[in-house]
């Protein structure tokens, strides 16, 4: 399993579950879900795999009901199969790994269905052998909704699943829809996972779902940095601030800041912080990384979006030196 954050007897989880208190609810609640989380094996002479899971059943009138079940093997020249098939508590999928007779060696990928949180019991190969993927620089990405991947077609469509894939990272995803407020909680929580690089893509909700002012985000960029350095002093950071948004840009919020305003707030603490000797934090502007044709609700982004979005971190996270591992 890769993308594993915390384990809660044995489930992944995407938040510390002995610190889950101090947490608003609305990032408990996506904590439980395993975005981003998924299986990489190699293999010699398999030509399918099993994999033995439980998951959530939508109810009648569940939203998630409609989303697709489906489970993606990707090799590292992109997606080989799907397979769908629907929701059980308990179930066996079967993933060919290719057409013909092989050799299949991989790397393999295989991405499950997250919003049904599927528990993985057992994975064996069918005519070999599986062996773990060659480990890989872990990546913790924090941020919302668009972290998170909203709107994307697929799990491994979502922006930080394209950028890990470019710079060949393990990525931790760690995007909490409806949160990522700059809660320092989970700066403290981010201090003591273990990472090789980390970034930073929140900002959006401080505009509306929680009013921020342009100075009070400042500051809690100010102390979510300080938070995060006290457990990765050296650790390469990158600070990606929001995306566009058309209808925030220069409408003031209930605490009078536009989007505009809190995400120069944001981009002028880190540039502060840089300034005074934080030669390993970077800064990704994110106002014109995505055009109005990238987003398909007026906020996050489609599947182009996520994939234009994830090539400009993983290019910024080279230019910066840190892509070099």
């Amino acid at each position: 399993m890769r993308g594993v954050a915390w384990l809660d007897k044995g489930r992944p989880v995407r938040a510390d579950p002995a610190d889950t208190m101090r947490l608003p609810w609305d990032t408990g609640e996506r904590a439980t879900l395993p975005i981003g989380v998924r299986l990489e094996f190699t293999t010699e002479t398999a030509r399918a795999v099993e994999i033995r899971y439980r998951a959530t059943v939508p109810g009648p009138t569940d939203s998630l009901r409609d989303l697709a079940h489906g489970f993606a093997l990707w090799d590292r020249h992109g997606v080989v199969t799907e397979v769908f098939t629907e929701p059980a508590a308990e179930a066996v999928v079967r993933i060919g790994l290719g057409a013909g007779d092989g050799p299949f060696r991989g790397p393999f990928t295989i991405h499950p269905p997250e919003n049904q949180s599927p528990l993985v019991l057992g994975l064996r190969g069918i005519g070999g052998a599986l062996a773990p993927a060659p480990p890989a620089p872990r990546w913790v990405v924090h941020g919302d909704s668009i972290t998170e991947g909203w709107w994307s077609t697929r799990p491994a469509h979502g922006w930080p699943a394209v950028a890990g894939r470019a710079l060949g990272w393990d990525t931790v995803n760690l995007g909490y829809a409806g949160a990522a407020r700059g809660e320092l909680a989970t700066a403290e929580q981010l201090a003591g996972l273990p990472a090789d690089a980390l970034t930073l893509a929140f900002g959006t909700n401080c505009w509306s779902r929680v009013p921020f002012s342009a100075p009070l985000l400042y500051e809690t960029t100010r102390a979510f940095l300080e938070l995060v350095r006290q457990g990765h002093p050296r650790t390469p950071l990158l600070l990606v601030s929001p995306v566009l948004r058309p209808d925030a840009e220069r409408t003031p919020n209930k605490l009078g800041a536009t989007l505009g305003a809190l995400r120069d707030a944001m981009e002028r603490a880190a540039r502060d912080r840089i300034a005074a000797g934080d030669d390993r934090l970077a800064v990704l502007p994110g106002r014109d990384l995505l055009g109005p044709e990238h987003l398909a609700d007026g906020l996050h982004p489609n599947d182009s979006g996520h994939q234009v979005l994830g090539l400009a971190v993983a290019t910024a996270l080279r230019r910066t030196g840190f892509g070099a591992g």
